[in-house]
């Protein structure tokens, strides 16, 4: 019997029957709203299978705990089945096939049971699940690398990163004061999110449609032109939580991000930069737009307290890697904070800086790879990494006639002075060369492969 032609003999049995214990009339509705919990596809019937075995289970326990025992009468009914069917079908025939039955329902439950916890864990890839767990695995069980630094630089390594570690810790600047931060940070008095939004949407697993949400950038609107979404809900997620730090966890979860984003303080840090002219430049938008060459650089306030996660994810840390990024607006706000300085020099892990490619104007005109070692050793006080990674080809004739319009020039490998400071060099191609858009940058992959070879020697 069908289940609608049984819903159809039920409906009219207990109407014409007539009214209910307490002397309401059960409704074709309430009916239907039952026969709804055995439609297919729900998933039901099985859990109510799986109830009326317990319910089974559960008489025949209290059965044998009251010594009714009707286990020898169950066993001589069973052992009347089986040789009733032995008799019909000859031992050698419905063994096998009980058999091969058996193991038939086994692997299809088992099979359907992974398709569907598979579909319920990534409903729209094409990756097996068995791939997927072990990644997953693999990621979780990976070193505790730490990341230092802040704009683009940081967000293009990260997104190399993640793919060879899930443990991994991204410590940001937030010196900056330009763009939709800048206008943020002035206007409401936030920390400037724009470098913390870049490296969450880096180091989010997959989730490319959060990604670009996160990223996305308004054109039209009073008061919203210019500003990111991502900038505009880390805002409202630092009002709602109360501080930057829960705003980026509730974030993190959203993005399902693969690691964790801090910023280096939660001080409203400010930077100024005295350059060779004798100028005195405050904030960090207006030290690159003074184009000059900076002396020497600080911060308001003088030290900045850190985040004690920071430090924590410092010491912990297996792996440490510093830059790329802007030398004086990215890498050394950082090394600004003491206690982040001072926890770097003290551990006792693999330490790399990687260099810039370019020098940038108004930054480092002219500078040397061994300029960028000694301008951190400057603000450190001691040497903070082992070793500093260099580009080793360089950038097409067309890249760099383009770049020389701006006065950008590929960064000089001084090999002999950096030997001079003790600094191992390690050279490689991490280059990505975009013709069509006019840009020079370091390849998120390749770095991040050339980074890990070093680390684990291989």
């Amino acid at each position: 019997m069908s289940i609608g032609l049984f819903k159809h003999v039920l409906r009219k049995l207990i109407l014409n029957k007539g009214k209910l214990a307490n002397g309401s009339q059960r409704t074709p509705k309430q009916i239907n709203l039952w026969f709804k919990w055995l439609s297919p596809g729900l998933l039901v019937k099985r859990w109510l299978a799986i109830s009326a075995i317990g319910v089974v289970l559960t008489i025949l326990g209290l059965a044998i705990w009251t010594k009714l025992t009707p286990i020898s009468r169950l066993i001589e009914l069973t052992s009347e089945i089986l040789e009733a069917i032995t008799t019909i079908i000859p031992n050698w025939v419905s063994g096998p096939l009980a058999l091969a039955l058996g193991l038939f329902l086994v692997f299809w439950g088992q099979t359907r049971t992974v398709g569907s916890v598979a579909e319920a864990l990534q409903p729209d890839s094409d990756r097996e699940l068995v791939d997927v767990l072990l990644t997953h695995r693999r990621l979780n069980r990976g070193p505790k690398i730490v990341a230092i630094g802040g704009g683009t630089g940081l967000s293009t390594l990260l997104r190399g990163l993640k793919q060879y570690s899930a443990n991994i810790t991204a410590i940001v600047t937030v010196a900056d004061d330009g763009g939709s931060s800048g206008r943020l940070r002035r206007e409401i008095g936030v920390l400037p999110p724009g470098d913390i939004r870049n490296c969450l949407a880096s180091l989010a697993d997959e989730e490319k449609l959060l990604t670009e949400l996160f990223q996305y950038r308004f054109r039209a609107g009073d008061g919203l032109i210019g500003h990111s979404f991502g900038n505009l809900f880390l805002t409202a997620m630092t009002e709602i939580t109360g501080d930057l730090e829960k705003a980026i966890a509730a974030s993190s979860q959203v993005l399902a991000v693969r690691g964790k984003v801090l910023p280096a303080t939660l001080s409203d840090v400010r930077l100024w930069a005295q350059l060779s002219d004798g100028r005195l430049i405050e904030g960090e938008s207006k030290i690159t737009e003074a184009r000059g060459q900076i002396h020497q650089i600080g911060c308001i306030p003088t030290a900045p307290p850190a985040l004690p996660a920071a430090i924590s994810a410092i010491e912990e840390a297996d792996f440490i890697v510093i830059g790329p990024g802007s030398l004086y607006t990215s890498v050394i706000p950082n090394m600004l904070v003491p206690k982040i300085r001072e926890a770097l020099a003290k551990v006792n892990v693999p330490r790399i800086y990687v260099c810039n490619i370019m020098t940038q104007p108004g930054e480092t005109e002219n500078y040397t790879v061994s300029d960028h070692i000694r301008a951190i050793d400057r603000v450190c006080g001691k040497r903070v990494f082992d070793a500093i990674l260099v580009q080793r080809t360089s950038p097409s004739p067309q890249s760099l006639e383009r770049y020389a319009q701006e006065n950008c020039h590929p960064v000089y490998l001084d090999r002999e002075e950096v030997v001079n400071l003790g600094c191992r060099i390690v050279i490689a191609n991490v280059m990505e060369e975009d013709e069509e858009k006019g840009y020079i940058r370091h390849d998120s992959h390749r770095l991040s492969k050339i980074l890990w070879r070093w680390y684990t020697g291989k």
